[in-house]
């Protein structure tokens, strides 16, 4: 990381969150399943991060951006396994 992008981000950035891969996978398939949206997998992390941290999100206003295509459709049934 460059010393511009670190001060950028020690100076604004509060609070990182992090997303089990079991989470990011089942936000993934959530979002395929239910709203017949092909997103890569690193734009439903902020959907992961909310469903480990509803306490944080609670009663809150809250826009998710889900962005891309680039999914490996031959990878959907090993990604379903890891959520049986």
């Amino acid at each position: 990381m460059s010393e511009l992008t670190y001060s950028i981000i020690s100076e604004n950035v509060h609070k990182i969150l992090l997303a089990e891969e079991r989470t990011i996978i089942h936000a993934l398939m959530l979002i395929l399943t239910r709203m017949k949206i092909v997103v890569e997998p690193s734009a439903v992390l902020p959907l992961a991060v909310i469903l480990e941290n509803p306490e944080i999100f609670r009663d809150k206003n809250i826009a998710i951006i889900l962005s891309g295509g680039n999914l490996d459709f031959s990878q959907i049934s090993n990604y379903q396994k890891l959520l049986d």
